[in-house]
Protein backbone atom coordinates (compact mmCIF):
# COMPACT_ATOMS: atom_id res chain seq x y z
CA UNK A 1 0.00 0.00 0.00
CA UNK A 2 1.66 3.23 -1.04
CA UNK A 3 1.73 6.04 2.04
CA UNK A 4 -0.46 8.59 1.96
CA UNK A 5 0.84 11.45 1.27
CA UNK A 6 0.99 14.54 2.91
CA UNK A 7 1.01 17.56 0.55
CA UNK A 8 -0.85 17.12 -3.03
CA UNK A 9 0.01 19.36 -5.69
CA UNK A 10 -2.92 20.02 -8.25
CA UNK A 11 -1.85 21.13 -12.11
CA UNK A 12 -4.30 21.35 -14.85
CA UNK A 13 -2.67 21.17 -18.11
CA UNK A 14 -4.37 21.94 -21.65
CA UNK A 15 -1.83 22.13 -24.45
CA UNK A 16 1.29 22.93 -22.51
CA UNK A 17 3.75 20.99 -24.51
CA UNK A 18 7.58 22.43 -23.47
CA UNK A 19 6.66 23.16 -19.85
CA UNK A 20 5.50 19.99 -18.11
CA UNK A 21 9.40 18.21 -17.85
CA UNK A 22 10.11 21.81 -16.33
CA UNK A 23 7.41 22.11 -13.81
CA UNK A 24 7.89 17.98 -12.45
CA UNK A 25 11.69 18.84 -12.21
CA UNK A 26 11.22 22.26 -10.26
CA UNK A 27 7.98 20.77 -8.09
CA UNK A 28 10.63 17.86 -7.36
CA UNK A 29 13.15 20.57 -6.02
CA UNK A 30 11.01 22.21 -3.66
CA UNK A 31 9.10 19.46 -2.16
CA UNK A 32 11.97 17.08 -1.79
CA UNK A 33 13.88 19.87 0.53
CA UNK A 34 10.52 19.61 2.74
CA UNK A 35 11.04 16.26 3.79
CA UNK A 36 7.46 15.31 3.43
CA UNK A 37 5.12 12.67 1.67
CA UNK A 38 4.22 14.37 -1.27
CA UNK A 39 2.13 13.76 -4.92
CA UNK A 40 1.77 15.70 -7.52
CA UNK A 41 -1.32 15.25 -9.32
CA UNK A 42 -1.93 16.21 -13.11
CA UNK A 43 -5.18 16.88 -15.12
CA UNK A 44 -4.59 16.66 -18.49
CA UNK A 45 -7.87 18.71 -19.77
CA UNK A 46 -8.10 17.23 -23.48
CA UNK A 47 -4.64 18.59 -24.42
CA UNK A 48 -4.09 18.48 -28.50
CA UNK A 49 -0.43 18.89 -29.05
CA UNK A 50 2.66 16.83 -27.12
CA UNK A 51 1.76 17.30 -23.64
CA UNK A 52 0.46 13.47 -23.48
CA UNK A 53 3.74 12.33 -24.43
CA UNK A 54 5.53 14.31 -21.74
CA UNK A 55 2.85 13.37 -19.19
CA UNK A 56 3.38 9.42 -19.80
CA UNK A 57 7.11 10.17 -19.56
CA UNK A 58 6.87 11.62 -16.55
CA UNK A 59 4.75 9.18 -15.16
CA UNK A 60 6.96 6.15 -15.79
CA UNK A 61 9.82 7.99 -14.21
CA UNK A 62 8.50 9.16 -11.09
CA UNK A 63 5.58 7.58 -9.00
CA UNK A 64 4.55 10.20 -7.17
CA UNK A 65 3.23 11.69 -10.59
CA UNK A 66 -0.65 10.54 -11.32
CA UNK A 67 -2.24 12.01 -14.54
CA UNK A 68 -6.37 11.84 -14.97
CA UNK A 69 -6.91 12.32 -18.42
CA UNK A 70 -10.47 14.03 -19.39
CA UNK A 71 -12.20 12.45 -21.98
CA UNK A 72 -12.23 16.13 -23.57
CA UNK A 73 -11.57 19.63 -22.54
CA UNK A 74 -14.16 21.10 -19.92
CA UNK A 75 -12.23 23.64 -19.13
CA UNK A 76 -9.52 25.00 -16.35
CA UNK A 77 -12.10 25.15 -13.42
CA UNK A 78 -13.40 21.98 -14.02
CA UNK A 79 -10.16 20.61 -14.51
CA UNK A 80 -8.95 22.17 -10.97
CA UNK A 81 -12.23 20.68 -9.64
CA UNK A 82 -11.10 17.24 -10.54
CA UNK A 83 -7.46 17.42 -9.06
CA UNK A 84 -9.13 17.91 -5.70
CA UNK A 85 -10.94 15.54 -5.75
CA UNK A 86 -8.25 13.04 -6.45
CA UNK A 87 -5.68 14.60 -4.39
CA UNK A 88 -5.05 12.49 -1.07
CA UNK A 89 -3.10 15.40 0.98
CA UNK A 90 -3.61 17.04 4.10
CA UNK A 91 -2.71 20.31 2.12
CA UNK A 92 -3.74 20.58 -1.13
CA UNK A 93 -1.97 23.23 -3.35
CA UNK A 94 -2.67 24.32 -6.64
CA UNK A 95 -0.38 25.62 -9.18
CA UNK A 96 -1.14 25.98 -13.31
CA UNK A 97 1.82 24.24 -15.30
CA UNK A 98 2.77 27.55 -17.34
CA UNK A 99 4.76 28.52 -14.48
CA UNK A 100 3.47 31.46 -14.57
CA UNK A 101 3.19 30.69 -10.82
CA UNK A 102 6.51 29.80 -9.31
CA UNK A 103 6.80 26.42 -7.52
CA UNK A 104 9.04 27.99 -5.09
CA UNK A 105 6.39 30.45 -3.74
CA UNK A 106 4.70 27.13 -2.28
CA UNK A 107 7.50 27.20 0.67
CA UNK A 108 5.88 29.91 1.66
CA UNK A 109 2.83 28.34 1.66
CA UNK A 110 3.70 25.80 3.60
CA UNK A 111 4.91 27.81 6.08
CA UNK A 112 1.85 29.61 6.97
CA UNK A 113 -0.07 26.44 6.54
CA UNK A 114 1.68 24.99 9.63
CA UNK A 115 1.10 28.44 11.40
CA UNK A 116 -2.54 27.45 11.71
CA UNK A 117 -3.90 29.12 8.30
CA UNK A 118 -6.69 26.90 6.02
CA UNK A 119 -5.98 28.84 3.12
CA UNK A 120 -3.12 30.54 2.34
CA UNK A 121 -3.08 32.49 -0.86
CA UNK A 122 -0.71 33.75 -3.71
CA UNK A 123 -0.59 37.71 -4.09
CA UNK A 124 0.34 38.93 -7.42
CA UNK A 125 3.01 41.80 -6.32
CA UNK A 126 4.09 42.54 -10.10
CA UNK A 127 2.82 40.54 -13.69
CA UNK A 128 5.98 39.94 -15.78
CA UNK A 129 5.62 39.54 -19.63
CA UNK A 130 2.13 40.43 -19.67
CA UNK A 131 0.57 43.23 -22.12
CA UNK A 132 -0.59 46.74 -20.56
CA UNK A 133 -4.12 45.48 -21.73
CA UNK A 134 -4.15 42.47 -19.88
CA UNK A 135 -2.51 44.12 -16.75
CA UNK A 136 -5.31 46.80 -17.00
CA UNK A 137 -7.99 44.33 -17.48
CA UNK A 138 -6.84 42.03 -14.83
CA UNK A 139 -6.82 45.21 -12.28
CA UNK A 140 -9.79 46.20 -13.21
CA UNK A 141 -11.51 42.52 -12.51
CA UNK A 142 -9.80 42.22 -9.40
CA UNK A 143 -11.36 45.17 -7.88
CA UNK A 144 -14.74 45.08 -9.57
CA UNK A 145 -15.25 41.31 -7.76
CA UNK A 146 -14.57 42.81 -4.87
CA UNK A 147 -16.45 45.66 -4.85
CA UNK A 148 -19.57 44.08 -5.92
CA UNK A 149 -18.96 40.56 -4.75
CA UNK A 150 -21.01 39.36 -1.14
CA UNK A 151 -17.69 38.30 -0.10
CA UNK A 152 -14.39 39.76 0.72
CA UNK A 153 -12.35 38.05 -2.16
CA UNK A 154 -8.94 39.11 -2.28
CA UNK A 155 -7.69 40.99 -5.20
CA UNK A 156 -4.22 40.36 -7.58
CA UNK A 157 -4.88 36.58 -6.35
CA UNK A 158 -5.58 33.65 -8.63
CA UNK A 159 -5.82 29.73 -8.06
CA UNK A 160 -2.67 29.69 -7.15
CA UNK A 161 -3.05 28.64 -3.51
CA UNK A 162 -2.97 26.06 -0.70
CA UNK A 163 -6.25 24.71 1.02
CA UNK A 164 -6.46 22.24 3.84
CA UNK A 165 -8.26 19.58 3.68
CA UNK A 166 -11.48 20.69 5.65
CA UNK A 167 -11.43 23.72 3.18
CA UNK A 168 -10.98 20.94 0.17
CA UNK A 169 -13.68 18.72 1.47
CA UNK A 170 -15.84 21.89 1.76
CA UNK A 171 -15.39 23.26 -1.81
CA UNK A 172 -16.04 19.42 -2.98
CA UNK A 173 -19.07 19.61 -1.33
CA UNK A 174 -20.14 22.48 -3.23
CA UNK A 175 -21.14 21.04 -7.49
CA UNK A 176 -22.01 23.97 -8.99
CA UNK A 177 -21.62 24.12 -12.72
CA UNK A 178 -20.11 27.45 -13.26
CA UNK A 179 -17.03 27.26 -10.90
CA UNK A 180 -14.86 30.37 -9.83
CA UNK A 181 -12.81 28.75 -7.48
CA UNK A 182 -10.89 31.42 -5.98
CA UNK A 183 -14.50 32.56 -4.73
CA UNK A 184 -15.79 29.66 -3.68
CA UNK A 185 -12.45 29.36 -1.35
CA UNK A 186 -13.63 32.57 0.17
CA UNK A 187 -16.78 31.45 0.28
CA UNK A 188 -15.83 28.58 2.69
CA UNK A 189 -14.53 31.29 5.05
CA UNK A 190 -11.74 29.57 7.80
CA UNK A 191 -8.58 31.13 8.40
CA UNK A 192 -6.77 32.57 5.30
CA UNK A 193 -3.85 34.97 4.52
CA UNK A 194 -1.99 35.96 1.58
CA UNK A 195 1.82 36.16 0.64
CA UNK A 196 3.63 38.09 -2.38
CA UNK A 197 5.06 37.13 -5.25
CA UNK A 198 6.29 38.05 -8.55
CA UNK A 199 3.93 36.55 -11.53
CA UNK A 200 6.84 35.68 -14.22
CA UNK A 201 6.54 34.77 -17.60
CA UNK A 202 4.64 32.44 -18.81
CA UNK A 203 8.04 29.60 -19.78
CA UNK A 204 6.26 28.25 -23.31
CA UNK A 205 3.05 27.91 -25.12
CA UNK A 206 0.49 30.55 -25.13
CA UNK A 207 -2.05 32.04 -22.84
CA UNK A 208 -4.99 29.72 -22.49
CA UNK A 209 -7.01 32.78 -21.68
CA UNK A 210 -7.62 35.03 -24.66
CA UNK A 211 -10.38 38.09 -24.38
CA UNK A 212 -13.57 35.57 -25.26
CA UNK A 213 -12.46 33.32 -22.60
CA UNK A 214 -11.56 36.24 -19.99
CA UNK A 215 -15.18 37.87 -20.50
CA UNK A 216 -16.68 34.23 -20.02
CA UNK A 217 -14.97 33.76 -16.73
CA UNK A 218 -15.91 37.47 -15.62
CA UNK A 219 -19.13 36.92 -16.00
CA UNK A 220 -18.93 33.67 -14.02
CA UNK A 221 -17.33 35.48 -11.21
CA UNK A 222 -19.85 38.37 -11.32
CA UNK A 223 -22.92 35.80 -11.75
CA UNK A 224 -21.83 33.56 -9.13
CA UNK A 225 -20.76 35.99 -6.37
CA UNK A 226 -23.06 39.08 -7.01
CA UNK A 227 -26.76 40.46 -7.12
CA UNK A 228 -25.12 43.57 -8.20
CA UNK A 229 -26.21 43.20 -11.82
CA UNK A 230 -29.64 42.48 -11.08
CA UNK A 231 -29.77 45.48 -8.31
CA UNK A 232 -28.66 47.75 -11.14
CA UNK A 233 -31.96 47.20 -13.38
CA UNK A 234 -33.79 47.84 -10.71
CA UNK A 235 -32.13 51.50 -10.08
CA UNK A 236 -31.96 51.93 -14.36
CA UNK A 237 -35.47 51.29 -14.12
CA UNK A 238 -36.32 54.02 -11.19
CA UNK A 239 -34.62 56.17 -12.49
CA UNK A 240 -35.94 55.92 -16.11
CA UNK A 241 -39.64 56.41 -14.07
CA UNK A 242 -38.68 59.85 -12.75
CA UNK A 243 -37.22 60.91 -15.86
CA UNK A 244 -40.76 60.11 -17.08
CA UNK A 245 -42.93 61.57 -13.89
CA UNK A 246 -40.88 64.85 -14.28
CA UNK A 247 -40.98 65.39 -18.39
CA UNK A 248 -44.63 64.11 -18.79
CA UNK A 249 -45.82 67.93 -17.07
CA UNK A 250 -42.85 69.67 -18.36
CA UNK A 251 -43.97 69.06 -21.78
CA UNK A 252 -47.26 69.62 -20.88
CA UNK A 253 -46.79 73.33 -19.54
CA UNK A 254 -44.47 74.09 -22.51
CA UNK A 255 -46.79 73.02 -25.00
CA UNK A 256 -49.78 75.12 -22.86
CA UNK A 257 -47.51 77.68 -22.89
CA UNK A 258 -47.04 78.01 -26.71
CA UNK A 259 -43.15 77.27 -25.83
CA UNK A 260 -40.88 76.83 -29.76
CA UNK A 261 -38.69 73.67 -28.37
CA UNK A 262 -39.51 70.85 -30.53
CA UNK A 263 -40.92 68.14 -28.38
CA UNK A 264 -42.41 66.22 -31.19
CA UNK A 265 -41.04 64.82 -34.14
CA UNK A 266 -39.93 61.35 -35.54
CA UNK A 267 -36.48 61.99 -34.44
CA UNK A 268 -36.85 62.37 -30.80
CA UNK A 269 -39.14 59.64 -30.78
CA UNK A 270 -36.61 57.19 -32.56
CA UNK A 271 -34.13 58.11 -30.16
CA UNK A 272 -36.15 57.61 -26.94
CA UNK A 273 -37.41 54.28 -28.14
CA UNK A 274 -33.89 53.07 -29.38
CA UNK A 275 -32.56 54.29 -25.57
CA UNK A 276 -35.29 52.15 -24.40
CA UNK A 277 -34.78 49.45 -26.24
CA UNK A 278 -31.12 49.02 -25.68
CA UNK A 279 -32.09 49.52 -21.85
CA UNK A 280 -34.62 46.85 -22.21
CA UNK A 281 -32.36 44.34 -23.97
CA UNK A 282 -29.69 44.93 -21.80
CA UNK A 283 -31.66 43.99 -18.59
CA UNK A 284 -32.67 40.62 -20.65
CA UNK A 285 -29.17 39.54 -21.37
CA UNK A 286 -28.45 39.73 -17.47
CA UNK A 287 -31.21 37.90 -16.54
CA UNK A 288 -30.73 35.73 -19.12
CA UNK A 289 -27.60 34.74 -17.69
CA UNK A 290 -28.92 33.92 -13.94
CA UNK A 291 -31.47 31.79 -15.49
CA UNK A 292 -28.85 29.92 -17.83
CA UNK A 293 -27.01 29.27 -14.77
CA UNK A 294 -30.39 27.82 -13.10
CA UNK A 295 -30.94 25.64 -16.18
CA UNK A 296 -26.91 24.12 -16.07
CA UNK A 297 -27.57 23.49 -12.39
CA UNK A 298 -30.99 21.53 -12.68
CA UNK A 299 -29.82 19.46 -15.65
CA UNK A 300 -27.71 17.62 -13.27
CA UNK A 301 -24.80 16.80 -16.31
CA UNK A 302 -21.12 16.29 -14.29
CA UNK A 303 -18.86 19.02 -14.42
CA UNK A 304 -16.33 16.37 -16.43
CA UNK A 305 -15.57 12.64 -17.63
CA UNK A 306 -12.28 11.17 -16.85
CA UNK A 307 -11.23 8.66 -19.68
CA UNK A 308 -8.33 7.08 -17.67
CA UNK A 309 -5.90 7.58 -14.91
CA UNK A 310 -1.91 6.82 -14.82
CA UNK A 311 -1.11 5.85 -11.28
CA UNK A 312 -0.02 2.50 -9.23
CA UNK A 313 -3.25 0.36 -8.85
CA UNK A 314 -2.27 -0.02 -4.73
CA UNK A 315 -2.72 4.06 -4.63
CA UNK A 316 -5.64 4.83 -2.58
CA UNK A 317 -8.44 6.90 -3.71
CA UNK A 318 -10.76 7.62 -6.96
CA UNK A 319 -9.08 5.01 -9.79
CA UNK A 320 -12.40 4.17 -11.88
CA UNK A 321 -11.42 4.27 -15.79
CA UNK A 322 -14.26 6.41 -17.95
CA UNK A 323 -15.90 8.14 -14.81
CA UNK A 324 -17.28 11.56 -14.01
CA UNK A 325 -17.41 14.30 -11.51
Amino acid sequence: MTTQPKISIVAPVFNEQGNIETLHRRIVEVMESTGESWELVIVNDGSRDGSVDELRSVRERDARVRVVNFARNFGHQNAVTAGMEYARGDAVILIDADLQDPPEVMLQMLDKWREGFHVVYAVRAERKGESWFKKFTAKLFYRLIYRIAEIDIPVDTGDFRLMDRQVVEALKAMPEHNRFIRGMTSWVGFRQTGVEYVRQERHAGETKYPLRKMLRFALDAITGFSYFPLQVMIYASLILALIAVVAIPLVAFLRLAGSHLQFEGQATTLIVLLLLSSFQLFFLFVMGQYVARIYDEVRHRPLYIVAEVWENTSDAGVTDENSAG
